[in-house]
């Protein structure tokens, strides 16, 4: 993983190597176009997707293998600068953000946990449980929609939303503005950001979200393998487990492109016996068809980002594997692409095999000192 700090390598704005870029099939092609008109998401490509002019120098950064740059969200009015991403980080660790001072953004979504709290639900200020699974920020900056329920479009919208649910950091984002101006010593973090001291709700989202699209993992096993055509990088039981992800195990239905997700939403029927269940997509569309519908995440270092589903329910990927070989759970809005696989003992060791192989090649950062 990298978070990137002032020292930079620029990336042009023409396309990768040939031997570097993913050759994306056409039902990768078709599904990520039709996202893409889906959502009419601001971004912008090239130079300008990692530069700006003010304040401070240009800010360019390499990405990791496997990951590739034309599609980073990154809105328009903020554009992508180190010290944004600085002040960023700092905010990020803070619970002084949080009613209580106890809660941070980090508290449930922690490097050393793979960016979640490896919790079934999260716990937010006075010891409150919520009712969902925390989603790793790992190459949240590809995502075209942030939450479970897609209810974001942006990371700026996603960072403003846990600082006043009152399960979660249970304040107002006028009471995290005044926290945030009380300490002195942010003052010369908002002046190289944004040319000024203020301090404003928008710009503390900025700063959190430029942090998080510096959160990017790639270069994994199964990176090698198909980027760089290394033979050696996949075990001969993880090819075999890429072979059924791509084909008996219908696992390319919705886990494609290099983000290994389609950024819609789907209903595996997790949760649905529950009395009250989930409604999932539905709280945000209204539309029946998305009762119980959420987010294909993305499945890069899953090892680290156990438990699984929205709803922490299932432990280990070998449950995982499990739900999808029963079709997932029965119910009246269960997708139509959830059916039931055949696989034996040894086809699904292999198909864990290659899940494996998606860790990429970082280490946990250490949280910052804070501004006193």
């Amino acid at each position: 993983m990298r978070q990137i700090d002032k020292v930079c390598v620029k990336i042009p704005a023409v396309s990768p190597p040939a031997r570097l870029k993913r050759r994306l099939n056409l039902k990768e092609r078709l599904i990520r176009g039709l996202i893409l008109i889906a959502f009419f998401l601001p971004g912008v490509s090239g130079d300008q997707a990692f530069s700006a002019e003010e304040p401070g120098k240009k800010f360019y950064f390499e990405l990791p293998l496997g990951l590739e740059q034309d599609y980073m969200q990154i809105p328009e009015d903020n554009p992508l600068t180190p010290e944004k991403a600085e002040l960023g980080k700092l905010l990020y660790f803070d619970p002084r953000l949080s009613k209580d001072g106890t809660v941070s953004c980090a508290t449930c979504h922690h490097p050393a946990k793979g960016f979640t709290d490896q919790a079934p639900v999260s716990t937010g200020v006075g010891g409150q449980k919520g009712t969902r699974s925390a989603p790793a920020v790992i190459n949240a900056a590809f995502m075209f929609s942030q939450f479970w329920d897609g209810r974001a479009r942006t990371l700026e919208d996603q960072a403003k939303g846990p600082i006043e649910n009152p399960i979660e950091m249970g304040n107002t984002h006028e009471g995290a503005v005044n926290s945030v101006k009380a300490v002195k010593g942010y003052a010369p973090y908002f002046q190289a950001a944004f040319g000024s001291e203020e301090v404003t709700m928008d710009r503390i989202a900025k700063a959190i979200a430029s942090f998080e699209r510096t959160v990017l993992s790639g270069n994994s096993a199964w990176d090698r393998h198909t980027q760089l055509k290394d033979a050696s990088a996949l075990s001969e039981s993880a090819k075999r487990g890429l072979s059924l992800f791509e084909g008996k195990a219908r696992c390319t239905q919705c886990h494609v492109g290099f983000t290994l997700s389609d950024s819609l939403f789907h209903n595996l029927g997790v949760g649905m016996a529950a009395k009250e269940p989930d409604s999932g997509r539905f709280k945000v569309t209204g539309q029946d068809k998305d009762r119980g519908a959420f987010k294909t995440p993305g499945l890069r270092d899953l090892i680290k980002t156990a438990p699984y589903m929205h709803d922490g329910s299932v432990a280990t990927l070998e449950e995982v594997i499990e739900l999808y070989v029963r079709g997932g759970e029965a119910n009246p809005w269960l997708d139509p692409k959830m059916r039931p696989l055949d696989l034996d003992t040894q086809e699904k060791r292999d198909l864990l095999e290659f899940l494996k192989s998606l860790e990429g090649d970082w280490q946990p950062m250490e949280p910052p000192t804070l501004p006193e």
